[in-house]
């Protein structure tokens, strides 16, 4: 007895894209040589708009019915894009085109390989991760909602964000925040907070900045939170309470020598196990699935590179496995 034919299943991928950073030309061709090498039909090709990051464009995906959307462009994109898609199930493949491209480096994409990405984008395998979720409340009392993949940051770390220049940032690079740092710095002043973790009693801090991540590398290989993974369900905090120039230079140690070079050999962890007492007192690190951060004074907020302004208190949480991620398929 014949058995009637199975439905053919159309597999088309929604390509979002940056057009002030990308070139389109060459964008296609690279797209259209990996859909014909992987057996896809053609995608569909919306923009970005000064006025929308990607958020409308990922809608249109979903709606199209795309089993997967491919982003064009750098942080500030792809977390607009990640708001939309969690929760869907489709997968998000990158193609990292921003100056820090800090979600791609710590999934190991190809930075600088077109043809790799796009080839990764259609024939790797999916990965889900943690979203992280920010509830932010400002000076006027108004409360709204702000998700990250990366990190989140108070203190320095937003003053920096704000401070880079755009037309420096354009010509070298992740390199302009050291540029943003080193003009931030001298005026910097601690701040106090309370905070408290996974609902216990608020506790008193006095810090110079705050660093909630989702995941821990930074530009440069910088490890600043080294135990932090995208699918672990919780948050890693790091509260930078450095006092004069010696404070920080003993983080630069840590974060530098420390997390990048002892923390792979058995007799490196022991090393750090007899010196955390003194790096402790200048850089303290914790996790929580809920971390709760009231400011005495207002101070700057930012999320993966995007700068929401000065915020009051904020209420941070992981949104568990709730986005699935194209990564390479491993050998």
């Amino acid at each position: 007895m014949d058995t009637p034919d199975q439905p053919t299943v159309v597999r088309r991928a929604a390509i979002i894209y940056n057009p002030t950073k990308v070139d389109l030309d060459r964008l296609r061709a690279s797209v259209t040589r990996a859909e014909t090498a992987s057996d896809w039909a053609g995608s569909l090709w919306l923009p970005t708009a000064a006025d929308d990051a990607g958020r409308q464009a990922a809608r249109l995906a979903l709606a199209k019915g795309a089993s997967l959307v491919l982003v064009a462009g750098g942080d500030g994109t792809i977390r607009a894009i990640a708001d939309v898609l969690r929760g869907s199930g489709v997968p998000l493949a990158i193609v990292p085109l921003g100056t820090g491209n800090l979600l791609a480096r710590n999934l190991g994409l190809p930075l600088s390989n077109l043809d790799e990405a796009t080839m990764v984008a259609f024939t790797g395998g999916n990965k889900p991760i943690d979203v992280g979720v920010a509830s932010v409340r400002t000076d006027d009392g108004a409360l709204s909602d702000h998700v990250f993949l990366v990190m989140a940051g108070i203190g320095i770390d937003a003053q920096m964000v704000v401070s880079t220049r755009p037309e420096l940032k354009r010509a070298v690079g992740w390199l302009a925040y050291v540029d943003a740092v080193a003009r931030v710095l001298p005026r910097v002043k601690p701040f106090q907070i309370r905070y408290s973790l996974n609902g216990r009693p608020h506790r008193p801090a006095h810090v110079s900045t705050i660093l909630i991540g989702n995941c821990g590398l930074l530009p440069g290989n910088i490890q600043i939170l080294p135990d932090a993974r995208l699918d672990d369900g919780i948050l890693d905090i790091a509260m930078l309470q450095p006092k004069g120039v010696l404070g920080w230079l003993t983080i630069w140690r840590r974060v530098t020598w420390e997390n990048g070079v002892l923390r792979r050999s058995a007799a490196g962890r022991r090393i750090i196990e007899r010196t955390e007492s003194t790096t402790a007192r200048v850089m303290t690190t914790l996790h929580a699935a809920d971390i709760r951060i009231v400011l005495v004074e207002a101070q700057e907020f930012e999320v993966d590179g995007d700068a929401l302004g000065p915020v009051r208190s904020v209420s941070l949480r992981t949104d568990p496995a709730a986005l699935v991620l194209r990564v390479p398929v491993a050998a």
